[in-house]
């Protein structure tokens, strides 16, 4: 058993090591943010999802879980990483959208902007329409006391 284990360990570790690699390159070579994220999440999270897999077959069980645990953590933190920075780059306009295929994000952002413009107005409505109360009550309080006097 432990033979197969070593030859598993011995396919796994460098196959996830040249993912690793293929993932740096495609950071270096790729031309624009979206394929470097993609290069990124993707292979850097295969790749090391291959080592930690081919060295949980080499440490005691006890180590295992604790790899089990740098899996999970590396499977939650990388997709929502590659959101933030994606929309960050794509609100700064580090990205080229007419090179998108579909662009839902522009869609909502163009739909959360109106509704936003729409608040905006809204409240310069408000605005316009608080003094002309304010003075009427500042003017309805001269004349009381003109009145009196």
């Amino acid at each position: 058993m432990s033979a197969v284990l070593d030859v598993v360990a011995a396919v796994l570790l460098p196959t996830g090591a040249v993912f690793c690699l293929l993932g740096a390159v495609g950071l270096v070579r790729f031309p624009d943010t979206l394929s470097r994220l993609h290069a990124a999440a993707k292979a850097q999270t295969l790749g090391l999802l291959l080592i930690l897999l081919g060295t949980a077959t080499q440490v005691p069980a006890r180590y295992a879980l604790v790899l089990i645990l740098v899996a999970l953590f590396q499977l939650l933190t990388v997709p929502v990483t590659g959101q933030i920075v994606g929309r960050t780059a794509y609100r700064t306009g580090a990205v080229h959208r007419a090179g998108l295929v579909v662009d839902d994000l522009g869609r909502r952002l163009e739909r959360d902007g109106e509704r936003e413009q729409e608040r905006e107005n809204q409240g310069w409505e408000r605005a316009r329409e608080e003094p002309d109360r304010e003075q009427g009550r500042e003017t309805g309080g001269r004349e009381r006391e003109d009145d009196a006097s």
